[in-house]
């Protein structure tokens, strides 16, 4: 171990504005140019007409099971990225058509959780939902 002082590492003020001079020089690129152009109105048109447009996350994550039309129904865990999969109809006939899908995903992924550390803030998979 030495005992130079941690400013050695540092640039000298001079090498500093010579940085900062080369940084004001540079030309934006072209590539960066292309994305400060407005995108056209047929773009936004097609995405605000998107039916997913209306809904945000949390809406998504509270829809009851009877209104969600996908034949298989898929959460991954943030945590340990296991993924479980159940066919929506076995999903409506083992929790009722009125649970919401928030709640079956975290029942879904606790009932083959691996990740227990007794901590309760710790404990169990965190649910990822694809939007139904």
């Amino acid at each position: 171990m030495t005992d130079r002082p941690a400013s050695w590492r540092m640039p000298t003020p001079k090498q500093m504005e010579k940085l900062a001079a080369q940084a004001v020089r540079k030309q934006p690129t072209p590539a960066a140019a292309a994305f400060e152009k407005p995108l056209p109105p047929k773009y936004w048109d097609s995405v605000l007409k998107d039916p997913r447009a209306d809904m945000t996350g949390a809406q998504l994550r509270q829809r009851r099971l009877s209104d969600i039309q996908r034949h298989v129904l898929r959460v991954n865990c943030r945590r340990c990225n296991r993924t479980v999969e159940i066919q929506t109809a076995d999903a409506v006939r083992l929790y009722g058509q009125n649970a919401a899908w928030k709640d079956v995903a975290q029942r879904l992924l606790d009932d083959t959780c691996q990740q227990r550390t007794g901590r309760h803030e710790e404990d169990g998979c965190w649910p990822a939902l694809e939007a139904p």
